[in-house]
């Protein structure tokens, strides 16, 4: 706590313990002097609890020994009777509220009252008015009130002093992510200020300054223990369904299920949302971005997910077109990385976007600046648009594994799809043949004899092993991977009449992730001996690292609309348990 010296003349009143005469050679008056003590406090060094003046509470700094306090951007919706999240109104409803907030307190140590002249401002830049807001905790008769003192209509306060030894409490909140035109930290400040006479503003004599910065959205890899499995009901996926519950029970999560009236036919639930959180030192909750398609699901979110403790914020671009690209399908993220030497500890976001000298699709600016600005997890842009739906889950994703690598990154692959048939040719197994049990009208008796001669196909998916296998390279580089930390799954694709990719049978890589239970589009392969050798094929590859594979009917239901298993469900799955602010980013 600072202490200030008030100068006063003899009028003023009475004194006591903080208030001290001293006598002015050259004056016949007497003049006085006030100690007052100062210190706006917040929790600086992140352990949950408001320190006594922390010297370093007006900087912020990163890492395992950084300084700074963190704010939580109340975006959740704790009274079910509002509209909107609670940080878009000006108003407390309930203690839960409370506890989305960071506390701050004012300490004052001086006279039982101010003299005149003097008042304590607490005050933000304008700025920062869209950013934060603050609450001051009073305290009358019949129970404690909560005002809003600061914020986006307020950019100062008038603290009413107290006198003596005191604690002004107040509560703090995020308005806004941190983004492109905001790095994310905000300042408050307390002003004590002086009036020298009638007539002449008054001007601060001593300013006391906390920085917070909001906390970041963190994305939730493959790696994280499962908590939700969220999946659509529409008219023509019950069997699709009932074996998604079946794997769900396996791994020890929860199922919801959005129906048709929220659903209105829309069954990509992957490409609406994302999962994530935010975490302060005293708190953590769940938040999760909308993307800007809007197709059938654009309600879900608000409707069904917001509510106490899970937040919700999204990004809509004002001027450019919404694409393919936009769906979330095309946002992953890696499990935690090093790459020479640099650490990712919460991994790093994998976007899908055009080759670099080309005109093509890409992912808006705005949703593109809200993930770069979070910092923690670095992006890496991949490019995703050869292919027709242009997703980067359409060849790349992750599985746990508990070793020291702790993971495994698997591709697609038509060059080990195409070798794997050729072994099967070799073994005299040339007319086996794809697709066995699916009644779908336009496919004919397709066999490894078949696709092996077909030289289009080969040509087209020589071109598909090249993209993939540029992406490949940049994934290596980018995260730290050597040929040992991938799997190839056998895939084929064919070209579209745009020149695009599309999955000729189920794309296994597609697959949903839940701990070591893995949830894989049936691929319809060629049946030897009674099996599906692409399936066989699979299973000996994951299978011995501890990892078990279901095979999910999705061919018709999914497949032949350019979707597969992890296009139609979505994985809430549980925060890392590092500390955010121990990256240096």
């Amino acid at each position: 706590m600072k202490t200030v010296l008030l100068p006063l003349l003899p009028t003023a009143p009475a004194l006591n313990s903080y208030l001290h005469c001293r006598a002015q050679v050259s004056s016949d008056l007497t003049r006085c002097v006030v100690f007052l003590g100062i210190s706006l406090d917040v929790d600086a060094d992140r352990d949950g609890v408001v320190e006594k003046n922390n010297p370093r509470k007006g900087t912020w700094t990163w890492g395992p020994d950084g300084q700074g306090a963190i704010l939580l951007v109340n975006c959740d919706k704790d009274n079910p009777f509002i509209s909107g999240l609670d940080c878009d109104d000006e108003k407390i409803f309930s203690k839960e509220d409370l506890r989305d907030m960071s506390r701050m307190i004012l300490r004052t140590e001086g006279p039982q009252r101010l003299p005149a002249g003097y008042e304590m401002v607490l005050y933000i830049p304008m700025s920062d008015s869209d950013k934060v807001g603050v609450f001051y905790v009073e305290n009358p008769f019949f129970g404690q009130r909560y005002i809003h003192v600061l914020g986006r209509r307020k950019l100062y306060h008038v603290v009413k002093y107290t006198g003596g030894s005191a604690e002004l409490e107040f509560f703090v909140e995020g308005l806004r992510f941190p983004d492109d035109t905001f790095p994310g930290l905000v300042s408050i400040n307390i002003s004590l200020l002086e009036s020298l006479t009638e007539g002449i503003p008054q001007a601060p004599i001593f300013t006391d300054t906390v920085v917070f910065r909001v906390a970041p959205w963190i994305m939730t890899p493959n790696t994280l223990a499962p908590v939700n499995v969220f999946v659509c009901s529409v008219k023509d996926n019950y069997l699709f369904l009932k074996e998604v519950k079946s794997l769900v029970s396996k791994a020890s999560c929860d199922l919801k299920v959005c129906f048709g009236y929220v659903n209105r036919g829309d069954r990509w639930m992957q490409d609406e949302i994302e999962f994530g959180y935010i975490r302060a030192p005293h708190k953590c909750f769940p938040v999760v971005l909308d993307s800007p398609r809007d197709g059938g699901l654009k309600e879900f979110p608000i409707k069904e997910i917001l509510g106490p403790d899970f937040g919700y914020v999204t990004r809509e671009p004002l001027f450019e077109v919404v694409t393919s690209l936009d769906s979330f399908g095309n946002l992953e993220v890696s499990p935690p990385v090093t790459v020479n030497g640099k650490a990712y500890p919460l991994g790093r976001i994998l976007i899908g976007s055009s080759f670099p000298i080309s005109a093509g699709r890409r992912m808006t600016k705005v949703v593109r600046d809200f993930l770069y600005a979070q910092q923690v997890q670095s992006p890496v842009e991949l490019y995703s648009d050869w292919l027709t739906v242009g997703h980067v889950d359409e060849f790349v994703t992750f599985v746990p594994l508990p070793d020291k690598k702790q993971f495994r990154m698997l591709m697609a692959s038509t060059s080990a799809c195409y070798k794997l048939f050729r072994e099967k040719q070799k073994e005299g197994h040339g007319e086996a043949t794809m697709f066995k049990g699916y009644s779908g009208t336009d496919t004919k008796r397709v066999t490894i004899n078949k696709v092996l001669s077909n030289e289009v196909m080969v040509q087209e998916n020589q071109y598909v092993q090249r993209c993939i296998d540029w992406n490949r390279d940049i994934l290596k580089k980018e995260l730290g991977l050597t040929e040992k930390d991938i799997i190839d799954l056998p895939a084929l694709f064919k070209i579209d009449k745009m020149g695009k990719a599309m999955a000729y049978f189920p794309n296994m890589v597609n697959m949903i992730v839940l701990s070591r239970d893995l949830g894989i589009p049936k691929p319809f392969g060629p049946i030897i001996e009674g099996d599906c050798c692409l399936e066989a094929h699979v299973r000996s590859l994951l299978e011995p690292l501890g990892l078990m594979c279901s095979f999910i009917d999705d061919i018709s239901s999914y497949h032949k609309m350019l979707g597969e298993v992890h296009c139609g469900t979505n994985v809430h799955r549980e925060p890392f348990s590092f500390k955010w602010w121990h990256v240096i980013p």
